[in-house]
């Protein structure tokens, strides 16, 4: 399969992931459609990102909590428990993407 469909498929799934439970706690949509957004673009930058390739299981795990830092601000403004949840699944769906990603051989 291409590159960019898996790319793509693997942020979709991820994605969905991110989103079920917001959608259970009836999260508002534009939450929802940013934090989809957001784990639909990452696996591009994770995969084509020139950096920590010796170390491809981190790469993930280490670029995702870095680029929702402003989310995660953004979220601590309205509510400060709300920001761990956000870096625990961003560092673990991070880590997911950079696995599956080199499993796929995309990385």
């Amino acid at each position: 399969m291409n590159e960019l469909l898996l790319t793509l498929l693997v942020g979709i799934v991820i994605g969905v992931i991110d989103v079920a439970p917001m959608i259970k706690m009836k999260i508002d949509r534009y939450a929802l459609s940013s934090a989809f957004t957001f784990y639909l673009v990452m696996p591009f930058i994770i995969y084509n990102l020139d950096f920590l390739n010796n170390i491809w299981w981190l790469k993930g795990g280490l670029i995702t909590p870095l680029l929702s830092i402003p989310t995660t601000i953004l979220i601590a403004k309205a509510d400060k428990k709300g920001c761990i949840p956000v870096i625990i699944m961003s560092i673990v769906l991070g880590t997911i993407i950079g696995i599956v990603g080199h499993l796929l051989g995309i990385m």
